[in-house]
């Protein structure tokens, strides 16, 4: 999880991003992965913001953690903040009330801007993921949302930060997923990745379905390019 001795050196704006405290494999299109990105970054992690306590338990107790990471970040040149979660949306406003640069927390803040499309979303766990999240990233509260298969490897790989990663299968899963979501949605325009671990597989979403796919990177980069061009998101 390090972009290099380059990125945010210096006095270059950086996007700081706050992770949570795993041990899982980051392949390429990960949060984590340092290749593919258009800007510096600088990543720092969370101690003790597990998966479990983020997706399932809201992140309770963690607010403060994840504060004093973003302002060691600013403090360091951070021009934006982005996190490696994106149930972390439940304390966008929070976040972003406390810092004095943008906060970007999930991709489900792309969800109001593609509203024509009727954008569904994808995320690591569906049971976790509630009307709550969909409200703090101002969507509507009828949008689609499909998991992951309960208790998949890829699944468990994730929120029980397991160590081992088949890659293959985790994009079988991502596909059924994209595939159960449209057989009950079948006017959705659009696909919106929660989860900042499935990016790895958006491309084989695009071509299995033909429907644009936005995930954190997405955001990331155009949130940024808004920023850097003086005209923040």
């Amino acid at each position: 999880m390090s972009a290099g001795p380059a990125a945010g050196s210096s006095g270059t704006p950086f996007l700081g991003i706050l992770m949570l405290d795993t041990r899982f494999p980051r392949p390429p299109g990960d949060i984590g992965h340092a290749d593919g990105w258009a800007m510096p970054l600088r990543w720092r992690r969370v101690a003790q913001a597990s998966p479990q306590r983020v997706v399932r338990e809201g992140a309770r107790g963690l607010l403060e953690p994840f504060l004093a990471a973003a302002q060691a970040l600013v403090a360091q040149g951070a021009a934006a903040i982005g996190t490696g979660c994106g149930f972390l949306v439940l304390h966008q406003q929070a976040l972003q009330a406390a810092l004095p640069v943008p906060v970007w927390s999930s991709a489900l803040l792309l969800l109001p801007g593609l509203a024509a499309m009727r954008p569904g979303v994808i995320t690591a766990d569906a049971q976790a993921l509630g009307a709550a999240h969909l409200q703090a990233a101002g969507a509507a509260p009828d949008t689609p949302v499909q998991g992951l298969a309960p208790g998949c490897a890829f699944q468990r790989t994730l929120l029980e930060d397991r160590p081992e990663l088949d890659e293959a299968d985790a994009r079988v899963q991502v596909l059924d997923a994209a595939a159960r979501l449209r057989a009950r949605h079948p006017d959705c325009g659009a696909l919106v990745l929660e989860c900042t671990n499935l990016p790895p597989h958006a491309e084989a979403l695009r071509r299995a379905t033909g429907l644009p796919v936005h995930d954190v990177r997405t955001l990331l980069h155009a949130r940024w390019q808004a920023l850097r061009a003086g005209h923040p998101l």
